[in-house]
């Protein structure tokens, strides 16, 4: 996805690769930069080759929106999408990384793989293989 940004009076041109893969990769004006959106507390962006400049500022909080837009739920994922959950690869108390494929949901013959946002210990999987899901039913909790 290619999108033009303003910061500060000046353009930048900004293309952005696949949202689900860890790390982020965006390239703005032509230099690239790998983004952990769910490390985002002090907005921290490293270029991904070399030396380069550093971004750092305000940005987004590291905190899921719950779907229903009634506050943050840093501790449960959502589905993205609606389909059938074909494999589950993680169970209550295991370790996840950021990034980490937790599940993989099937939706009109293409499987998507369901990555986890944050790193943390799973509490609960709230969903089976075989099971259909609705788009932002909880697949999975995390301890807080």
């Amino acid at each position: 996805m290619k999108y033009t940004v303003t910061v500060a009076g000046k353009p930048y041109q900004v293309e952005i690769e696949d949202l689900n893969t860890r790390p982020i990769i965006a390239r703005v004006d032509d230099e690239t930069f790998e983004v952990m959106p769910e490390d985002a507390g002090g907005a921290a962006v490293k270029p991904s080759a070399g030396e380069g400049m550093k971004i750092t500022g305000a940005g987004p909080s590291s905190r899921a929106l719950s779907p229903q837009g009634n506050g943050p739920v840093a501790n449960q994922m959502f589905a993205p999408l609606p389909g059938n959950v074909t494999e589950v690869f993680v169970k209550a108390g295991d370790r996840v990384e950021s990034g980490q494929v937790l599940l993989v949901i099937e939706a009109m013959k293409m499987k998507n793989s369901i990555r986890s946002t944050r790193a943390g210990q799973v509490a609960a999987v709230r969903v089976n293989a075989g099971q259909t899901v609705a788009h932002k039913q909880v697949l999975v909790e995390f301890m807080e």
